[in-house]
């Protein structure tokens, strides 16, 4: 059964325009979040199938990784990614670090370096539980221990890239740089949106292009 974390701070936001407005925003980008997630798992197919067949061949264990993670106004969902780490790490966990390769696969270092891993939730886009742009979304145990001023991001659907994904600190826990989040939920518009997925894009591309050739 899904769980629901209390969320305060349900003002915070967008403080500028009427009301209208923001629901133009939200429904608009909800709209474009499912065209472009349907639109990149379609043109992504045939490399999923590929990814998929490395995972396979590479360690023993399924191809997708699921964990709960919680998402707009303290509900969880389930979270798919790549599988990038071998089946006996402990599924809550705090990421691996540096000091910690040993818990991550050959093929799921690649993975997690290009960022491919997280693919999948173009589903979780899809089935309306993550957005495109927005926070990256937590487990319920480091949830647990929010401070009122630390569940304030809660209160927007998290999103599989974002400032925070994009900045110098993203290798440090996400609570700990919380005024990413806060400042994209301020100031969020479509404009911001497409700004940030374009920096992903490129920051993807070359990574790939370091990585591949």
């Amino acid at each position: 059964m899904a769980e629901t974390y209390h969320v305060v701070g349900r003002n915070w936001g967008r403080n500028e325009g009427t009301s209208g407005e923001q629901k133009g925003y939200t429904d608009g980008k909800r709209v474009f979040d499912v065209l472009c997630a349907t639109l990149i798992l379609i043109l992504c197919a045939p490399f999923c199938v590929v990814i998929a067949l490395l995972i396979k061949r590479d360690t023993v264990g399924p191809v997708l990784f699921r964990q709960q993670r919680v998402g707009k106004d303290g509900r969880t969902f389930l979270i798919y990614k790549f599988r990038t780490m071998y089946v006996e790490t402990p599924v809550y966990a705090l990421k691996p670090d540096d000091a910690d390769e040993s818990k991550i696969t050959p093929v799921g270092a690649f993975l997690r370096a290009t960022a491919l891993d997280e693919l999948p939730q173009l589903v979780n886009v899809i089935k309306g539980e993550m957005s495109l742009v927005g926070p990256r979304p937590e487990m319920p145990f480091i949830v647990r221990t929010y401070t009122t001023y630390q569940r304030q991001r809660l209160v927007v659907k998290p999103g599989i890239t974002g400032p925070w994904q994009l900045s110098n600190v993203r290798h440090l826990p996400i609570h700990q740089n919380l005024h990413y989040d806060l400042d994209y939920i301020k100031h969020q518009s479509f404009l911001l949106d497409l700004r940030i997925l374009l920096r992903t894009l490129g920051f993807c591309a070359r990574v790939l292009k370091s990585r591949c050739f």
